[in-house]
């Protein structure tokens, strides 16, 4: 075996990565909105925000400078800069120690293009509920709850609140509350938090903006899962994945400057694709048109998940690809044998050449 030649560099094909599972998660939502009731994406998009919240929130505060602030601050500048790092436009205004805005700038990232108008409004709710709410909880502050004067679904202008400290304790139902007469504070350039430029570099910006859409589809897997159960989850999850793979093809492979043509064409592209990832993927010597052989290891997609929640993701993930290849001009299929729990082997073949 020798490892195919990259076409681009592997940062290029993080981009075309972040982009891929961007649409995907997009898709995901759609597919779910038009399959199942309002009040299940409500509970999917919380159960989903509540787990990035706990994974994610206090690690990123310290991940980006942000202990010992004032907890107002210290949340919205996290809102701001994670977001920002992920691609998602977000602007800050602070009026003290005690109360900091921010303010979601369209296009959504989580709603982008037409999907706006396929998502049911429940779904902001969802993830207010799911992570804004719940900053004072993780952070040991009673006193700290989150004021939402407009939100995406809404038609208003776009999402927006504060962080506030109260001079008392919450009640839980007051952790979240609304004021829709209320508007930001005029926006200043000047006042723009940003992440440590030591650390924070621009290849790291941009894996971390791959990772981000990457969290987005494994948590939003797994909480569908266990709102609506494993099955439907995963032919909600497939369907969606082969659409999005069929739908992108072109426009990854334009990314990653690969050729649509056959078999081994379609290797290249898989093999450059997944080191966009940062996996190990290398194509069999005996490839030729119409049958080509990757060994692909390391499997960013599964890290850290449980063996269920392995096979629900692979089963899910696998279709973008199949749909990816099956969109080539050539006719071609894609078939994927799992070798390790770390490793998968993807044969492409010519439907032409075995019919």
């Amino acid at each position: 075996m020798v490892s195919s030649p990259s076409l681009d560099p592997p940062i290029v094909a993080a981009s075309a990565q972040a982009n891929l599972h961007h649409a995907y998660f997009l898709g995901l939502q759609l597919m779910v909105a038009n399959q199942c009731d309002s009040d299940v994406v409500e509970r999917w998009i919380f159960r989903l925000f509540r787990r990035q919240h706990e994974a994610k929130f206090l690690a990123g505060l310290e991940k980006l400078d942000l202990v010992g602030l004032p907890d107002a601050v210290a949340c919205a500048r996290y809102h701001v800069l994670s977001n920002s790092i992920g691609g998602v436009p977000v602007e800050y205004m602070e009026e003290g120690p005690h109360k900091a805005w921010v303010r979601f700038r369209y296009p959504r990232w989580m709603f982008d293009g037409p999907a706006l108008c396929g998502i049911p409004e429940g779904a902001s709710l969802g993830f207010l509920r799911g992570w804004y709410a719940h900053n004072g909880v993780s952070l040991n502050n009673p006193r700290l709850g989150f004021v939402c004067v407009s939100e995406d679904l809404s038609g208003e202008f776009g999402m927006c609140g504060y962080f506030r400290e109260y001079p008392r304790q919450l009640l839980p139902d007051e952790r979240l509350q609304f004021a829709r007469d209320e508007l930001p504070p005029p926006f200043d350039a000047t006042a723009q938090p940003a992440p440590p430029s030591a650390q924070w570099n621009a290849e790291r910006l941009q894996k971390a903006n791959r990772n981000y859409a990457l969290e987005y589809v494994r948590n939003g897997l797994i909480e569908l899962s266990a709102t609506i159960g494993a099955a439907q989850a995963e032919a909600i999850g497939s369907k969606a994945a082969r659409l999005i793979g069929l739908q992108y093809y072109r426009a990854t492979a334009a990314a990653v400057a690969a050729h649509d043509g056959d078999a081994r064409d379609a290797a290249h592209y898989l093999c450059t694709m997944m080191r966009g990832l940062g996996d190990d993927v290398q194509m069999d010597t005996t490839a030729t048109a119409t049958k080509a052989v990757v060994r692909h290891r390391g499997l960013r997609i599964l890290r850290d998940l449980d063996p269920a929640n392995s096979e629900l993701l692979l089963a899910c993930w696998t279709q973008l690809w199949t749909g990816a290849i099956r969109s080539h001009r050539a006719l071609l299929d894609l078939h994927i044998e799992r070798e390790q729990a770390d490793m998968l082997t993807w044969t492409i073949v010519d439907r032409r050449a075995l019919a």
